[in-house]
C-alpha cells in the first residue's frame, strides 16, 4: 500500500514500544492502515463532522490519533498552526516527524518541534475529545486480531 501521510517515507525507522494493539502494528504506517478501519464520523471533532467524509477520513482526527500513536511509539506530540489558526497535532519520535492525519489538508503544513502538546491540555477541559480518544483505542483493540 502506498501511504501519503507526512513522514511515511521514514515510518519504517520508528518501531512500536507497546504491542497492546496487536503484533501487526509495528510502524506508523501499520497504525495508519489499521485506523483506516476505525476512523469515522463519530471519532471526528464535532465541529468538523459536517465536513467529514470517507474521502477525507482523517479530517478532525489529529489530536486523538497523535496521542494514540504516542501510546504505541512513544515520543512527543507537537502542534502546528493551520491556515485557519487551529492547532494541528503530529508526532515526533527518535528525531523523526510523522503525521498520520496530514492528508486532511490541501496545503503543506510547517512542522516544528517547539509547541509541545499534552494530554492534560487536550483532555481535561474537553470530555468529548477524551471520549473520542477512548473510542479510537477501543475500536483499534477490537480490530487488533484482524489482518489489515
Amino acid at each position: 500500500m502506498t501511504h501519503c501521510f507526512y513522514g511515511w517515507q521514514n515510518s519504517k525507522n520508528i518501531t512500536a514500544i507497546n504491542s497492546t494493539y496487536g503484533e501487526k502494528i509495528l510502524h506508523p504506517a501499520d497504525l495508519y492502515d489499521a485506523l483506516l478501519n476505525v476512523w469515522c464520523e463519530y471519532s471526528c471533532a464535532p465541529r468538523m463532522r459536517v465536513q467529514w467524509s470517507e474521502s477525507n477520513i482523517t479530517l478532525g482526527q489529529c489530536s486523538i490519533t497523535a496521542f494514540l500513536a504516542q501510546d504505541i511509539f512513544g515520543g512527543q506530540v507537537f502542534g502546528t498552526e493551520t491556515l485557519d489558526g487551529d492547532c494541528h497535532c503530529f508526532n515526533f519520535v527518535d528525531g523523526l516527524i510523522f503525521d498520520l492525519t496530514s492528508e486532511q489538508f490541501n496545503y503543506d503544513l510547517t512542522y516544528k518541534t517547539d509547541w509541545e502538546q499534552f494530554r492534560a491540555g487536550h483532555f481535561e477541559n474537553n470530555h468529548d475529545k477524551f471520549l473520542r480518544y477512548e473510542y479510537l483505542k477501543s475500536q483499534l483493540l477490537k480490530n487488533a486480531s484482524r489482518c489489515f
